[in-house]
């Protein structure tokens, strides 16, 4: 009986070694990787790409003042619409002493100058109504004179303009009104009645006293990366999503390609330009942020499949085709393929050859 229990024992002994090697075993073999399996299939692929940036006028200028001085009157704020030739401000001449004292030097000159070639004016022509000198003569004379009074003239009204902003010689022409030069919307008035303003010149641009802008012509302006540059032409049709209305989509017209591209973030942009045909009943202010989406290229009823199942390797693409029972997934075996793509929508891509409808693809590991 002993003898019985002993080998029960020991035949439970090896069963349980033998059951704990074969779980050892079995915990020691690597999990089966399994893939996703991807269709091809026959759709439409519209490739896109988005350029981001802003709406703004077309025609938009700087109001600055041609004299250096005060704001005495300040007749618009930003919102107003003026018309091209409207008085928008008003300056207050404060003269520069230099050139004041300069311009008066000049009238004394132009002034002594005239008084000596008066006398020998009067000289040359009681000689000539003697008869002694020639017409000639007096005719020089005469003309010397005309320059002497003109001289004095000139200065003088150069003084009239550095005081008064203005002269007797200029037909009316006033540059203390500052005027709009086009018709439009004031964008911004960045000065206060009371401010000072300076003129412009060779060596400044001057004050800007108001920004207007021509809100009937409004367009699109954005920059785009120079992977897509390439594939764009001027009179593509856009369609713009405004930041500030998401749900309104407005279309356009591409009308410019910069030639040549800037460096913006590390990476070269081309500016573009379209052309934006705004509905009536939708307003649309300067500044508005906006995506732009361009339709590069369409591919219709194609086959096609995920680009997750597409590898590249040495630039050339390449597949993996189900070989094995699809619904066994613990043994799954795959063929390498290689296969010609073509246009692609960032989530699916064309199969031009190598691949069958029907077949299974390789796609990411679960």
């Amino acid at each position: 009986m002993k003898k019985t229990f002993r080998v029960i024992g020991l035949c439970l002994l090896a069963l349980f070694v033998v059951y704990t090697l074969y779980f050892l075993w079995q915990q020691s073999l690597p999990e089966p990787i399994v893939y996703e399996l991807v269709s091809p299939q026959q759709r439409t692929l519209v490739k896109r790409t988005t350029v981001a940036g802003s709406m703004e006028a077309r025609r938009q200028v700087a109001v600055k003042p041609q004299a250096t001085g005060i704001i005495s009157r300040l007749l618009v704020e930003p919102g107003d619409k003026v018309k091209a030739g409207e008085v928008i401000a008003t300056v207050k001449i404060i003269p520069d002493m230099a050139q004041l004292n300069e311009a008066k030097s000049r009238v004394e000159a132009a002034r002594i100058s005239l008084a000596e070639v008066q006398r020998e004016y009067d000289r040359v022509k009681s000689l000539y109504q003697d008869g002694v000198v020639s017409r000639e003569e007096f005719e020089v004379k005469s003309s010397q004179l005309a320059s002497a009074r003109e001289n004095v003239n000139a200065a003088e009204s150069q003084v009239q303009v550095i005081t008064r902003g203005q002269s007797a010689r200029s037909g009316g022409v006033n540059i203390t009104d500052l005027r709009s030069t086009i018709t439009g919307v004031v964008l911004s008035v960045p000065v206060k009645e009371g401010a000072s303003v300076s003129g412009t010149s060779a060596f400044t641009e001057g004050t800007t006293v108001a920004k207007i802008a021509d809100m009937s012509d409004i367009i699109f302006r954005g920059f785009i990366d120079e992977t897509d540059v390439a594939m764009l032409k001027v009179g593509m049709d856009m369609q713009l999503h405004l930041g500030s209305m998401q749900e309104v989509a407005i279309p356009a017209k591409l009308d410019y390609i910069a030639p040549e591209g800037e460096m913006q973030n590390g990476a070269k942009m081309f500016e573009v330009k379209a052309t934006a045909s705004i509905p009536s009943d939708v307003t649309v202010r300067s500044g508005y942020s906006a995506n732009a989406s361009i339709v590069l290229g369409t591919a219709t009823n194609v086959l096609s499949c995920d680009e997750t199942a597409v590898s590249f390797e040495g630039g050339k693409p390449y597949v993996y085709v189900l070989t094995s029972d699809p619904d066994d997934t613990s043994h799954q075996q795959f063929e390498r393929r290689a296969v010609t793509i073509g246009l692609s929508d960032g989530l699916a891509i064309e199969l031009k050859d190598g691949v069958k409808p029907g077949e299974l693809l390789r796609g990411n590991q679960k």
